[in-house]
């Protein structure tokens, strides 16, 4: 069984204060505009679109997110002993970064996700490391397949975006499959680079393993940057990496309406699934290559692709910018429709064109005749140069 984890290195309760929820808001704004969410936000909030959640479980009630939550299947029923019911913590986290929406008057207080009108289908695909089943969960071969069955689950269901803030070293072939399943069905896959960035093999060697999903192809792997948008020394450094957001000091909603602050790549993939959200939300459909196309122009144009941040830290507005100019694109005369037919002739069989086989024979002994005798006026030729210009003996 190989060893599936969530993509944050640690999350903290926040100590609750007598401006709780209000501090939150002003503590969080800073990020997303950072990212210029707030800018973005003239052109797209997400609205109509589903993002799929494949995480420990999203609380439904959080403050931030009522209405907005829609809970599928758990496969990891039967891990926790009788009784334990799920944590939750890891994946509201993650949903509130997504798509929270705030609460209060105006909903001023809480978390504003990037997406706010977004809605979420949470699907329970991992055990947070401290609830009792966790090594149970991470042990038996029953549970191998549960991110590859939530992925399906979440195509099948008609999600625009699945977010996959988690990770493995090695890959599965039902993952690849599954992933291959949902590219195919025009569903964009955002997933967690990793958090190994910081073990000795990865500083000694500059290069930390890749981690799966979001390794295969196809997927958009997110890397952690600090608040300088530097890299995040935790945070993986590979050839998979194909973009970045801030991933250390991130505060999302827990259960129970808490707030948890926390680093890794989990986060920071959130962020990235929140403006696949808009974008998708802006242009229904646009395919997950061109989504993926938008958000890696929407750096800095100037900044060269690196093994730690791929092509940069994400920017909101220039990521709907470019989404526009793609999605303007039309191969007018490029090609014609595949029901159509290039020629009005009525279709008939293959002419099959018969030649006579003897003068293909003696036609092919001739050349081969010529072409040899070429070879040897070619060799008479080089022989007699080399014996005219033979050097002469010279006295010692």
């Amino acid at each position: 069984m190989l060893r599936l984890l969530a993509a944050t290195a640690a999350l903290a309760l926040i100590a609750p204060s007598a401006a709780y929820a209000d501090d939150i808001r002003d503590k969080t704004t800073p990020i997303l505009e950072s990212l210029k969410v707030p800018q973005a936000w003239s052109l797209s909030r997400g609205a109509g679109v589903t993002v799929a959640v494949l995480d420990s479980g999203v609380d439904p009630d959080q403050a931030d997110l009522t209405g907005s939550v829609t809970t599928g299947p758990d496969y990891t029923s039967g891990a926790n002993p009788a009784g334990v019911g799920p944590k939750r913590l890891h994946g509201t986290n993650m949903a509130s970064i997504i798509a929270g929406h705030g609460h209060g008057p105006g909903n001023a207080d809480g978390i504003m996700g990037v997406a706010p009108q977004a809605r979420l289908l949470a699907l329970r695909v991992i055990l947070e490391n401290d609830e009792p089943g966790f090594n149970y969960f991470a042990s038996n071969e029953r549970f191998e397949g549960t991110i590859a069955q939530g992925v399906r689950y979440a195509v099948d269901h008609g999600v625009d975006v699945i977010n996959l803030s988690l990770g493995r070293s090695s890959p599965t072939k039902e993952e690849r499959q599954a992933v291959a399943y949902a590219l195919s069905k025009n569903v964009v896959v955002v997933a967690a680079a990793g958090n190994g960035g910081a073990s000795e093999k990865a500083r000694r060697t500059g290069h930390a393993p890749f981690s799966y999903p979001a390794s295969f192809p196809g997927v958009i792997s997110v890397a952690a940057v600090d608040e300088n948008g530097a890299h995040a020394g935790f945070s993986n450094r590979n050839s998979s990496v194909v973009v970045s957001a801030p991933g250390v000091h991130i505060i999302g909603a827990g259960p129970g309406g808490q707030y948890w602050i926390g680093d890794g790549t989990s986060p920071a993939t959130a962020f990235v699934s929140g403006v696949a959200a808009l974008i998708r939300s802006r242009h229904p459909g646009l395919a997950p290559a061109l989504v993926t196309q938008a958000i890696v122009a929407s750096p800095h144009p100037t900044r060269r692709y690196d093994l730690g941040t791929g092509f940069g830290e994400i920017d909101a507005r220039q990521a709907l910018t470019e989404s526009d100019r793609l999605a303007s694109a039309r191969p007018n005369g490029l090609g014609l429709p595949p029901e159509t037919r290039f020629t009005t002739a009525a279709p008939h069989p293959v002419t099959v064109v018969h030649h006579d086989t003897r003068t293909i024979v003696i036609t092919a002994l001739i050349c081969a005749l010529a072409v040899a005798g070429m070879v040897l006026g070619f060799t008479v030729a080089a022989v007699r140069l080399r014996t005219r210009r033979a050097p002469l003996p010279q006295p010692e």
